[in-house]
């Protein structure tokens, strides 16, 4: 199998890709003959412009983003397993999927789907290019129900809980996240205003600038996901997002990042309805017990400014200083209301596990079988930064059995599980292994 850094590693420059006579795609998608490029194994496709119809990307090229790349309303963007795609650092480029726009970006196991930057292997960093922006018609609770993109990423939002903007599988992103200005900056992916009508699953957003991955309201669910190295929190949500999500794994870097899950209703408005009620089942946060690199991502789980969740059979450890805090009162309303579950999960390693606002709900039963200063069953291997691992080294541990897990809804959606955590217990099947990877630069 060829690797994405295989392909890349005769780059010596972004300059060297940008400068070469590469074909380009107008707006109307008309291919020009392909050129080849020295130190690359497949001919480069440079993309700009704006998508109509349908236009298929396949791994016989290598397709460069170069500055913000729109998938219009009506049109399909479809990419075949093993494709390799690059955005341009000195265009930051960026792919929009606009409301009415698909992304079909279908791998597999063996071949992924990468996108990453076009820099050298060696000398990527975070923020290189922009990512992938998804825009959709599902409700979310800004007033007059649309919203308007970071920096003018598209305009989402509803009535359509079942909009698709497409299907994501066995997706890899890395390297992404631009700064446009301060506190201005991309997710790995956004999910803004999308709907359920898609599915997205197998997907691994590594060292983003920005979190790795956010939901601006929308009802899109997501399964078997990673978040390693953000810069920023890994996963959050704000305005509304009411989706379901299965097997998510975290891997933080104490050089940057924040929480591993961040998590609002509305921040204006605590709230507005559609209320953020998301459900989550399995859960791992490895976060960085080393302070070589820095002093960062020494925080877990935060639920706050009126988001409800549903939050069950999690796992967190290597987190430093905090656990799991629940911040304001429209968000403890909604644990003393019922809205808010959750339970079975256990957390290992902060100086404080539980904060102040959780504790009393562990303590009276509201929060069932939430452990502190237990053993996680998780390896050293989590908090690798090149190969972290996600999975328990035995059945008998809590991750393994002892600690049973909460059974999902049976809706078609969820997996029935015999573990907490993300990743099964060996020696069951690792679903991390065999498509993602954890470069550092």
């Amino acid at each position: 199998m060829v690797h994405a850094t295989d392909i890349l590693k005769g780059l010596t420059a972004a300059a060297a890709l940008a400068a070469a006579v590469v074909m380009t795609v107008p707006v109307a998608a008309q291919l020009q003959p392909p050129v080849t490029v020295p130190g690359i194994d497949r001919p480069v496709v440079v993309v700009t412009g704006e998508i109509e119809g349908t236009m298929n990307w396949t791994n016989n090229f290598v397709y460069v983003l170069r500055g913000a790349v729109f998938v219009n309303d009506g049109a399909t963007l479809n990419i075949q397993a093993g494709t390799l795609i690059a955005g341009e650092a000195g265009s930051v480029g960026t792919l929009i999927v606009l409301r009415g726009g698909r992304l079909n970006a279908i791998g597999t196991r063996t071949q992924p789907i990468v996108f990453t930057s076009d820099q050298p292997v060696g000398q990527r960093a975070r923020g290189d290019w922009g990512g992938i922006i998804l825009n959709g018609r599902a409700p979310l609770n800004i007033p007059g129900g649309e919203g308007v993109g970071e920096a003018q990423t598209g305009v989402y939002g509803g009535n359509d809980p079942n909009d698709s903007s497409g299907t994501m599988r066995y997706v890899r992103l890395e390297f992404a996240g631009t700064e446009f200005s301060p506190d201005n900056e991309l997710n790995g992916i956004a999910f803004q205003g999308v709907g359920r009508g898609g599915a997205f699953e197998y997907i691994q957003v590594h060292m983003n600038r920005d979190d790795a991955f956010e939901w601006f309201g929308g009802t899109a669910d997501i399964k078997h996901a990673i978040a390693s190295n953000a810069g920023d929190d890994s996963f959050d949500w704000t305005f509304g997002w009411t989706g379901r999500a299965q097997f998510l794994a975290v891997h933080q870097r104490s050089d940057d990042g924040d929480w591993a899950i961040e998590a609002d209703n509305n921040e204006f408005n605590n709230n507005l309805l559609p209320r953020a009620n998301p459900q989550i089942y399995n859960f791992t946060s490895c976060g960085d017990p080393d302070t070589n690199e820095g002093v960062e991502a020494f925080r877990a789980v935060l639920f706050r400014r009126g988001t409800a969740v549903t939050f069950r059979n999690f796992v967190i450890a290597g987190s430093r200083t905090l656990g799991m805090q629940i911040d304001g009162a429209a968000t403890l309303d909604q644990v003393n209301n019922g809205t808010t579950q959750i339970g079975a999960g256990v957390i290992f390693g902060p100086a404080t596990p539980l904060h102040a606002s959780v504790v009393p709900f562990v303590t009276n039963g509201r929060f069932p079988n939430v452990r502190t200063g237990v053993a996680t069953g998780l390896s050293a291997g989590c908090f690798q930064h090149e190969s972290p691992n996600f999975q328990p080294t035995s059945v008998a541990t809590l991750a393994g059995g002892q600690l049973a897990p909460i059974q999902p809804p049976n809706d078609g959606f969820f997996e029935t599980v015999t573990f907490i955590g993300a990743v099964p217990p060996a020696p069951q099947d690792d679903w991390t292994a065999g498509w993602t990877a954890y470069p550092q630069r």
